[in-house]
C-alpha cells in the first residue's frame, strides 16, 4: 500500500523560493522516498546528491562560489540526501543559498545537530524546517475509512507507524523489524556523535524512559539508576531528542503557585519503538500500559496533524501538586488554549476544578477510542 505523505506537498509548495528546506526525521521514516519522488517529478530541473557518498562530500567541502556554480549548473532544485554526513554542511548550505540565485535546496538529515547547529553562522531567515514523523493517521485516512482506522487502531498502538511495517506480512517480522530499527539505525546516529561513550547506557536510559511514559521524570533519579551524573543524563536526553527518538513536554503554568512547572514528561515519537525497547508486543487487551500507549499516540498524532497544516503550536502537560492533571495543553500563536485528556476506557472524566478556574476560556475535551478521529484527522 502506497501512502501519500503530507510533507511532500509542504515541500513542493516551497520549490521556486530562495530557501534551504531542511527535512528532518529519524531513520526509516521515509525521507529518501519523498526526495526521490520530488527528484523524479522535477528531474529536468533538479540535482540529487548523496551526502553519504565520500566523493560528493569531498567536492562539496570546497567552499567557493565557482565550485558550487559548476556543480549546480542550470539546475534550480538541489537535493542533498543525508546531508548531515557532509562535514560543515551548515556553512556549505549558507554559501550556496546566498550566492546561487534562483535555487531551492532540500537537505535531509536524521539529526538536527549537524545541518545547522555546527554552521559558523546559522541559516536564520534562509531556511524552513520540516519534521517527518512516522505515518500519521491523517495519511492513513486517505486510503481507509473511519471504520477501518478504528479496526486497525489497537494494532498501531502496539506496533507503531513506521512505513515499512505495512509491507511485512506477520507479527514476528514486525517485531524483528522494530528491534533491528532500535539497534541498527536509531542508536547509530547517537554513537556517531562525540562524547557518547557507548550504546549500553543509552539503551538503559531509553528503557527507563519507556517505562515512565506519561510520568514526570527526575533526571537525578535517572542518574542514580544509571550511575552517571545529572548533567550527563540531561545531555543524553538532549541528544536523544535531536535525533528524533524522544521529545519532552514541560508543565504549563501562568499564575498558580500549586502548578507543576519544573519537571518534564518524556515521550517517544512512535509506540513501536517504545514497545521494542521494553520487548512487549502483547495485544492491547492483556496489557496494563494501554493508558500510556494511548496518551503517547494521541499527543504524537496531534503534533502530526498540526505540522501537516503548518500550524505553530506549543505543547505542555498541566498538573497541580495535589494531583489534578491534564495530559496535553496546546497553545497557538494567539495564545488560545486547547486542553485534551486522553482516556482509552469509557470512564467519565470531568474538567479539573483548578484548571477551569484558572483558564476559563480554554477549550477542554476528552479524547477516547470512539471520538479520536475528530482530533487527529
Amino acid at each position: 500500500m502506497e501512502i501519500s505523505r503530507y510533507v511532500f506537498d509542504l515541500l513542493e509548495k516551497q520549490i521556486g523560493k530562495q530557501k534551504v528546506l531542511l527535512l528532518y526525521g529519524s531513520r526509516r521514516t521515509g525521507k529518501t522516498t519523498i526526495i526521490e519522488a520530488l527528484f523524479k517529478k522535477y528531474a529536468e530541473d533538479a540535482l540529487l546528491l548523496l551526502g553519504e557518498d565520500v566523493q560528493v562530500a569531498e567536492i562539496l567541502q570546497l567552499r567557493t562560489v565557482t565550485n558550487y556554480r559548476q556543480i549546480v549548473g542550470d539546475k534550480r532544485l538541489i537535493i542533498i540526501d543525508e546531508a548531515q554526513a557532509v562535514p560543515e554542511i551548515g556553512k556549505i548550505l549558507k554559501l550556496m543559498i546566498d550566492s546561487l540565485k534562483g535555487i531551492t535546496i532540500i537537505a535531509t538529515g536524521s539529526s538536527s545537530l549537524d545541518l545547522v547547529n555546527q554552521a559558523g553562522e546559522p541559516l536564520v531567515g534562509r531556511d524552513r524546517q520540516f519534521l517527518l514523523y512516522p505515518i500519521a493517521q491523517l495519511e492513513y485516512a486517505l486510503s481507509e475509512n473511519r471504520i477501518e482506522s478504528f479496526q486497525l487502531l489497537q494494532h498501531r498502538l502496539v506496533f507503531g507507524n513506521y512505513p515499512e511495517l505495512s509491507q511485512l506480512e506477520n507479527l514476528n517480522e514486525k517485531e524483528e523489524y522494530l528491534k533491528s530499527l532500535v539497534n541498527s539505525y536509531l542508536l547509530k546516529d547517537l554513537l556517531a556523535l562525540s562524547n557518547v561513550k557507548g550504546a549500553d547506557v543509552l539503551f538503559r536510559l531509553l528503557k527507563l524512559l519507556a517505562w515512565q511514559v506519561g510520568s514526570q521524570v527526575s533526571t537525578v533519579e535517572l542518574g542514580n539508576s544509571l550511575q552517571i551524573s545529572k548533567d550527563t543524563v540531561e545531555r543524553y536526553l538532549d541528544l536523544l531528542s535531536k535525533v528524533f527518538v524522544i521529545f519532552p513536554l514541560s508543565g504549563y503554568s501562568q499564575n498558580l503557585r500549586k502548578e507543576v512547572t519544573k519537571s518534564k514528561k518524556w515521550y517517544f515519537y512512535d509506540n513501536g519503538i517504545r514497545n521494542a525497547l521494553i520487548n512487549n508486543f502483547s495485544p492491547i487487551e492483556v496489557r496494563n500500559d494501554v493508558g500510556q500507549l494511548w496518551e503517547q499516540f494521541i499527543i504524537t498524532e496531534r503534533m502530526k496533524l498540526n505540522a501537516s497544516r503548518s500550524f505553530n503550536r506549543e505543547y505542555y502537560f498541566w498538573r497541580t501538586y495535589d494531583g489534578q492533571e491534564i495530559d496535553l495543553i496546546e497553545i497557538d500563536s494567539s495564545q488560545n488554549m486547547l486542553a485534551l485528556e486522553c482516556k482509552w476506557g469509557n470512564s467519565k472524566t470531568k474538567k479539573p476544578i483548578a484548571f477551569g478556574k484558572a483558564y476559563p476560556q480554554a477549550k477542554w475535551s476528552v479524547v477516547d477510542k470512539i471520538n479520536f478521529s475528530d482530533w487527529v484527522l
